[in-house]
């Protein structure tokens, strides 16, 4: 099979690999559609000691299932596989699960490649009628899916409806999404980059190029230090911040001020699959809107395509790429 292949810091190559072999209870599945997770673009830049090079990126996969009773069906793939059989497992809290892999983590090589193999019990059966690069963006959005439902359980009940997102890539496009579905009309996204500030707004987005007033939920969709302080200042006394991003491991919080105004922080990881199977059924039946603020690509072009994202060329929020053009 083809496969993009990390081999070091900015350097992807488009090369033949070994086709994987389903082992048990696993099925083969020839992937039609997978996106470009900000986490592929932190191992690209090297920053990633969970993805050493060499290594299949890609995580955010659909296509369809190859070989036996399942022959032909088409799925959308959740990539986090857990034990099933330890305490956070039992407690359906399976994204925290001390022995959970990735696709895309060794051992597991990921989906920028013709073919993965995954369990079942981590596939969804994609109807007829959704595409399957819709399909694909089951995982990121079930990321903001995830967080937005931790954000708003613990909110007061008497809180506004309102809400802040700081970052308008995939994940902070997606927790728009996720908020309105979850009724909450009144959300506002913090994104710097003009181009896909302007982007955003053509999708009816209320943007702003910083964070200004003060909001009962910020969800912090980068994770770097600037925007961990934007989301500090931004809370609302007895708000709550959930924290998405992974862009760098430490500041900007300020801590005095959470104590003092009693704001809850929330880290979030993933997704239960609970919330991902949640979040494949309103892709589905359309809660989370047209799904039309991707670029498509072949994935035989990604190495320009991560190249274009290092240099902040790329208006839209997702990255699709196509193994099979």
């Amino acid at each position: 099979m083809k496969a993009l292949v990390y081999e070091g810091v900015e350097t992807l190559k488009f090369v033949d690999m070994p086709d994987p072999v389903a082992g048990a209870g696993e099925h083969l599945i020839r992937v039609e559609a997978v996106g470009i997770c900000g986490s592929d673009m932190h191992a690209y830049l090297g920053h990633d000691a969970r993805r050493p090079a060499p290594l299949i990126l890609g995580h955010e996969a659909a296509g369809v299932i190859v070989g036996g009773a399942m022959d032909g069906r088409r799925v959308t793939v959740n990539p986090l596989v857990t034990c099933g059989s330890c305490p956070a497992c039992a407690a359906q809290r399976e994204n925290l699960c001390p022995k959970r892999e990735i696709i895309s983590m060794l051992p597991r090589q990921g989906a920028f490649a013709q073919y993965v193999t995954m369990p079942e019990s981590n596939l969804v059966t994609v109807p007829d009628d959704v595409s399957l690069a819709h399909a694909a963006l089951a995982e990121p959005l079930a990321v903001s899916w995830h967080a937005v439902r931790l954000a708003l359980e613990a909110s007061h009940p008497t809180a506004e409806r309102r809400a802040l997102v700081i970052g308008g890539g995939a994940i902070g496009l997606a927790a728009a999404l996720a908020l309105r579905a979850m009724d909450v009309a009144d959300v506002t996204i913090v994104e710097p980059n003009e181009m896909r500030r302007t982007y955003l707004t053509a999708l009816g987005e209320q943007t702003l190029a910083q964070a200004n007033g003060s909001y009962p939920v910020v969800i912090d969709a980068v994770g770097f230090a600037a925007t961990r302080a934007a989301a500090s200042a931004s809370v609302e006394p007895g708000g709550v911040i959930a924290h998405v991003g992974l862009g760098e491991d430490a500041g900007g919080l300020d801590v005095r001020r959470m104590t003092l105004q009693e704001v809850t922080f929330i880290g979030t990881y993933t997704y239960t699959p609970q919330d991902f199977r949640d979040t494949a059924a309103a892709i589905f039946d359309g809660r989370l809107g047209a799904l039309g603020w991707c670029q498509h690509r072949p994935l035989s072009g990604g190495a320009a395509a991560f190249a274009a994202l290092r240099e902040g060329q790329v208006a839209e929020p997702k990255i699709i790429l196509s193994p099979w053009t």
